[in-house]
């Protein structure tokens, strides 16, 4: 995985519809958790393994309570309007937190 710079993710609106809220959910992730984490300052990066029909990109960053998440997402281009679609969001394994914490001092 290459490792992001945290950044502020400006959007317009996240995109949610049965198909990916059902999915992003499936980890037991909320749908709030999520939203926190890409509105607040993830480390993005591209998901070049999973990017062959469409660029994806994975945020990880925590929720307010502290939670780390990783969500995988792809941006959507509507005229000037911009939003970001989750694809899939699950809790950050030990071990990719450890990383994260490492690079991060």
């Amino acid at each position: 995985m290459h490792h992001g710079r945290q950044q502020p993710v400006s959007l317009v609106r996240i995109e949610w519809d049965d198909g990916n809220r059902e999915k992003c959910q499936k980890h037991g992730v909320s749908i709030a958790e999520i939203e926190d984490v890409l509105r607040g300052r993830p480390r993005i990066a591209p998901d070049l393994k999973h990017s062959a029909t469409e660029q994806r990109l994975i945020a990880i960053g925590r929720t307010p309570a502290g939670r780390s998440i990783f969500v995988a997402f792809t941006i959507r281009q509507y005229g000037d309007e911009m939003s970001i679609r989750p694809i899939s969001a699950r809790s950050m394994h030990r071990k990719e937190v450890a990383s994260c914490e490492h690079q991060d001092s």
